[in-house]
């Protein structure tokens, strides 16, 4: 905590936060298109809730693409917030999204090595969910079997993207957590806050208050 006071001040602080909301939405980004394509030309072939190991791969795919929506809200939110520290209303949505999004990403993360570790257990037998077959079918070398969708390279297409999906969910709890920080800093919340950044932007907008006083001053002796 101390060494994140050292990196967000009044001066750096708002481009590096400005910095890591577009990283955020980004990273968001390429997250729910991945997460999309793994649905679109996989799951929605065993998304049956009749079969488990199918419902814990829609599940986990759904967590990833819910997971990328709100770290693009977050990655916006930050960007907001980077313009206007002072805003309390800000402050506040930074933190409830930033932490939520940490949660939800770290959930996804963690559903995507547990789908990663049952298809690769189970040569990808819960990829072949929906094939006409009473014997179970060995997803990486599907020879003669009648499935209702193509089932080249499915194995290995659906390993490829749960994959960087991962450490997507991975990057995306990093950077959600050193949003959330940057929250609290700027709340006084934590343990440098409430004399580092919080008297700092109070000061400021006072300095701006006065000055507004100032100038308004002249104008009603004129009038």
């Amino acid at each position: 905590m101390v060494k994140m006071c050292k990196l967000f001040d009044k001066e750096t602080g708002p481009g590096r936060l400005m910095k890591k909301g577009l990283t955020l939405i980004l990273v968001g980004h390429i997250n729910f298109i991945l997460g999309a394509i793994v649905h679109g030309n996989v799951l929605r072939h065993i998304s049956k809730p009749t079969h488990h190991v199918s419902t814990q791969y829609t599940v986990a795919n759904i967590i990833s693409v819910t997971s990328g929506l709100l770290s693009i809200a977050t990655g916006i939110i930050a960007i907001v917030v980077s313009r206007n520290l002072h805003v309390i209303k800000l402050q506040i949505g930074l933190l409830i999204t930033s932490i939520l999004n940490a949660l939800l990403s770290a959930a996804c993360c963690v559903g995507l090595l547990v789908a990663i570790g049952v298809t690769v257990a189970h040569n990808g037998q819960g990829l072949m969910q929906g094939c006409n077959s009473t014997v179970p079918i060995n997803a990486k070398s599907p020879v003669g079997v009648q499935c209702p969708f193509d089932t080249t390279r499915i194995y290995d297409t659906t390993l490829a993207l749960w994959i960087p999906c991962s450490l997507l969910s991975a990057a995306e709890v990093g950077l959600s957590i050193w949003c959330f920080i940057v929250g609290l800093v700027l709340r006084g919340l934590s343990s440098c806050g409430h004399n580092y950044i919080k008297e700092q932007l109070e000061e400021e907008v006072a300095a701006t208050g006065h000055s507004q006083h100032l100038i308004a001053q002249p104008a009603m002796l004129d009038a």
